[in-house]
């Protein structure tokens, strides 16, 4: 994709919408929804890199009330001819198709690579990315195997979607004082996968939410690994101006 000039691709990820609850979270998706607004001045292209929602799940015909504000702003952008690309988190990994055939929005699984303005990026979530976290490596094979989502299926939605909420609050898989420090770069899983990533093929960017706190990290001196925090505790985002991939914090 090139970027023509006066055009940005923006990049945010960890809104955890209805988290702790969707009274209290109200106030984050409206700012969310306002810096939408704005951005879609300028935007070439829009990435959302998961856990946009505290918990997503799809029944056949049913999805989680709520996040009105978003989905249809996300409509809105998206009718308008402006791509947006959805990548799954740890929190909304259970997502299937909705996103797609009711929005036109692509939803990836997995990191992908995209080329803009010859800059190479890599971009995804984040979770279960290089060495470590073993039980949440193991945990989601369990919570995505399509036997393990048939079963939960089965239950009603009254039940199912409010059990997910209470486990999700409780597991604190929202953003805590712990992920608001940095671990040092032999710490931090991210860093070590984007480095043995660098050793095979090179990435000018590679760009992952998960980790909820903004961080800028040079790798060597062409590749650069950005994470684009949160929008609970800094409402940070990255940038790319068509030459430059900048990390940017929402004004008040």
């Amino acid at each position: 994709m090139n970027i023509p000039a006066g055009k940005k691709v923006y990049f945010s990820s960890d809104n955890h919408l209805g988290a702790p609850t969707p009274e209290a979270s109200k106030s984050r998706e409206k700012k969310f929804v306002k810096w939408l607004d704005e951005i879609k001045e300028d935007a070439a292209a829009i990435f959302l890199l998961g856990d946009l929602f505290d918990f997503w799940f799809e029944y056949k015909h049913v999805v989680p009330k709520g996040f009105v504000r978003t989905l249809g702003k996300l409509a809105e952008i998206r009718d308008s001819g402006i791509p947006i690309y959805f990548f799954v988190g740890n929190h909304d990994l259970w997502m299937d198709d909705y996103f797609e055939k009711e929005l036109n929005i692509p939803v990836y699984h997995k990191p992908k690579k995209f080329e803009f303005n010859n800059k190479k990026f890599l971009v995804g979530h984040g979770d279960g990315l290089g060495p470590g976290d073993h039980g949440y490596k193991r945990m989601k094979k369990v919570f995505t195997n399509p036997v393990s989502k048939w079963f939960y299926r089965w239950l009603h939605p009254d039940l199912g979607v409010p059990l997910a909420q209470h486990l999700s609050i409780k597991n604190k898989l929202i953003s805590g004082e712990e992920d608001q420090q940095f671990l040092g770069e032999e710490g931090e899983w991210l860093i070590q996968y984007c480095r043995r990533k660098l050793e095979s093929q090179h990435y000018d960017y590679f760009l992952f939410g998960h980790r909820h706190l903004p961080l800028e990290i040079e790798l060597n001196e062409t590749s650069t690994y950005v994470n684009t925090g949160d929008w609970i505790n800094f409402y940070t985002y990255a940038e790319f101006d068509g030459n430059e991939l900048r990390l940017k914090k929402l004004q008040p």
